[in-house]
């Protein structure tokens, strides 16, 4: 194989190896999440409220039960279903031809609702959701696998919409709040 002059000796499959590899780390960090603009808000989670300028139409509010926010002047807010930027936008709505001339909102999550991890594994319960935690941290959180557990076969039960998914997961599966992991027994 002979380099290319150019490309200081570089033979082309590696020249090309390397723009692949460079196109799939920009592409890492173009798709990764943030939390504020790819969550979907559900009744549990927290978030704070800030409309400039007004410290009176601003605070922090958990979404209840039925996934709605109740704010000063403009009442209940639903919440459930939308991203922080959203409901931003849908705070903003309510506010802008009644209240306020031209209003400035922002959303801020500030806590998650729970996971869930149930079956084998030594302190079954609710656990806080952490931004970029998987399946094996989860794990961990909740003190490791019995030495009955079947490692092999969790499930992960997540909620979409109406609909809830039963997904089979890895350690390295990412974990939603208000997922259910579950980790099954072993026969043998």
């Amino acid at each position: 194989m002979k380099p290319c002059a150019n490309n200081h000796g570089i033979p082309r499959r590696w020249r090309i190896f390397l723009v692949v590899a460079a196109l799939a780390c920009v592409n890492s960090v173009v798709n990764a999440q943030d939390p504020n603009t790819s969550h979907r808000l559900s009744p549990g989670d927290r978030i704070k409220v800030t409309v400039y300028g007004h410290d009176d139409l601003s605070g922090e509010f958990e979404l209840d039960g039925e996934g709605s926010i109740s704010l000063p002047l403009i009442r209940v807010v639903p919440a459930a279903g939308l991203t922080a930027n959203e409901l931003e936008g849908a705070i903003t709505d309510k506010l802008k031809p009644d209240y306020l001339r031209n209003p400035s909102v922002t959303v801020e999550v500030l806590s998650y609702r729970p996971f869930y991890i149930i079956g084998e594994i030594k302190a079954p319960g609710a656990y806080p959701y952490v931004n970029g935690m998987t399946v094996l941290n989860a794990v961990a959180l909740a003190g490791g696998y019995t030495y009955r557990a079947r490692t092999k076969s969790i499930t992960i039960k997540r909620q979409n919409g109406q609909t809830q998914n039963e997904i089979r997961a890895k350690p390295e599966t990412p974990v939603l709040p208000g997922d259910v992991i579950e980790v099954p027994e072993r026969y043998f």
